[in-house]
């Protein structure tokens, strides 16, 4: 596949969710682009489809997936890979997603996002399923990192650069979950920036931000919160290293009104326009 890494921004987008549907048509909301979750729409017909076609009408949208399972040592899934081939003739996404995780084995799924061990052994193994996938789609992908709770004791690397080789190895895309490194650092005590600092910023397409359940002594991705301001702050040093990148906001659980997300993705907004200004004004001073 010939590497071309001239990265588009495509502004500000929300995760498609039923709860919305009829207000996203009615109101036709300030929002750039949306993120559905690919599986909700592997269906012959049905009211899914039809509010998917008739907002892909208004929005540019991405695909974003939970079950290709990019990890596991099961042979990958033709019949999902061709519905999602299928999905995406449909509606021609910007782009087609997942996670950079396994959900199962031997044919049992696990319905969670598992963790990896980083080692060689799963670079060389995960980098040439995901060569398959994008050789099939005809397509590069974008691979997110999970949020985890515990640690391989083969592990050899830390998950940042186990990110970078995949990607740089199998010519594939970033999504960067914000929440998802700020959750892992608390959990596993490592510094989130080194996260930041150790990403191929040419490859990092899209970012997530989401909220999450503080339990205590350990954080869970939950998606069910509002974003909280280390998270926020997270966000304004990746796009102050990365420069902007197309950013979401993402709600699964304890889902509000649309007119409240909007005040979290007008927030997201205010923070690169910030950043963006600051720089222009840094640059501006050092070429007088």
């Amino acid at each position: 596949m010939k590497s071309d890494l001239k990265k588009p921004h495509l502004g500000f987008g929300l995760g498609l969710r039923t709860d919305h549907y009829q207000t996203i048509l009615n109101e036709k909301p300030k929002v750039d682009w949306f993120e559905i979750l690919t599986e909700n729409y592997m269906v012959p017909g049905g009211q899914p489809l039809f509010f998917l076609d008739k907002i892909r009408e208004l929005y540019p949208m991405v695909m974003h997936g939970v079950s290709l399972s990019i990890g596991s040592t099961d042979p990958l899934d033709q019949t999902y890979l061709s519905e999602l081939k299928n999905l995406a003739k449909r509606i021609e996404p910007k782009w087609i997603s997942d996670h950079l995780c396994w959900t199962g084995i031997h044919g049992k799924n696990s319905h969670d996002l598992l963790p990896l061990p980083y080692t060689e052994e799963a670079i060389h193994h995960i980098a040439s399923r995901i060569s398959e996938v994008q050789d099939y789609l005809g397509q590069r992908i974008l691979i997110e990192n999970v949020s985890s709770y515990l640690t391989y004791q083969q592990s050899m690397m830390t998950e940042w650069d186990f990110l970078s080789e995949i990607a740089k190895r199998a010519d594939c895309l970033i999504l960067l979950d914000i929440n998802n490194i700020y959750v892992s650092s608390i959990n596993h005590e490592f510094n989130a920036i080194d996260y930041l600092k150790g990403m191929p910023a040419e490859r990092v397409y899209q970012i997530h931000l989401a909220g999450h359940s503080n339990m205590g002594d350990y954080i869970i991705d939950t998606h069910d919160h509002d974003v909280i301001d280390p998270v926020w702050d997270l966000y304004a040093e990746t796009i102050r290293l990365m420069g902007p990148v197309s950013t979401m906001i993402e709600r699964d659980d304890n889902i509000p009104e649309l007119s409240e997300i909007l005040i979290e993705l007008n927030h997201a907004r205010a923070i690169e326009k910030s950043i963006r200004e600051k720089s222009h004004e840094k640059f501006i001073a050092l070429a007088e």
